[in-house]
């Protein structure tokens, strides 16, 4: 009796393909979950992210820099780890090449999780809230204004393409 099912293979060298399209390459078996950061801030607000006001969660606080990006990427703006934090709204960045200080993105979308390259998309945003923090001698975080050109490498193509948009 002739078989109907679609993945019948002849040869063992045909399954490799198959379980590449199908997503179970061991990449995408060992691939360890990454490790929600704690962000001890120093300065203690009411409505931080992940507060609710109304029964809507708090996007942003005091700090923040909410930029509208209608959907558009966000990228690494050095080579760094995006991690998530507890509330489920907001990663965290990091890089060597900045130790002192952390970027919390908050808004985003599909993150990308783990190792990132600079310029490399780590998310979406829609509206992106974005607090620089610098680590403060007791391990708590202070939030400062961050810098306009690491806003604008995070920002990446979106600058680009609103740049040609006005024109």
């Amino acid at each position: 009796m002739p078989t109907h099912l679609p993945l019948v293979l002849r040869a063992s060298w045909q399954a490799l393909p198959l379980l590449g399209l199908l997503g179970l390459g061991a990449c995408g078996l060992t691939s360890a979950p990454v490790p929600p950061r704690h962000i001890p801030v120093q300065q203690n607000w009411t409505l931080q992210p992940g507060s609710e006001v109304g029964g809507f969660p708090v996007m942003g606080g005091l700090g923040d820099v909410s930029i509208e990006l209608g959907g558009s990427q966000v990228r690494a703006p050095f080579d760094g780890q995006l991690q998530p934090t507890a509330s489920n709204t907001c990663v965290a960045f990091t890089t060597p090449e900045i130790p002192a200080y952390l970027f919390r993105l908050c808004g985003v979308t599909k993150p990308r999780l783990g190792e990132v390259e600079a310029g490399q998309v780590m998310a979406r945003s829609q509206i992106l809230q974005f607090a620089a923090m610098r680590r403060q001698p007791d391990g708590t975080w202070a939030i400062v204004e961050p810098a306009t050109d690491i806003l604008e490498k995070t920002l990446g193509n979106a600058v680009a393409q609103k740049a040609v948009a006005q024109k």
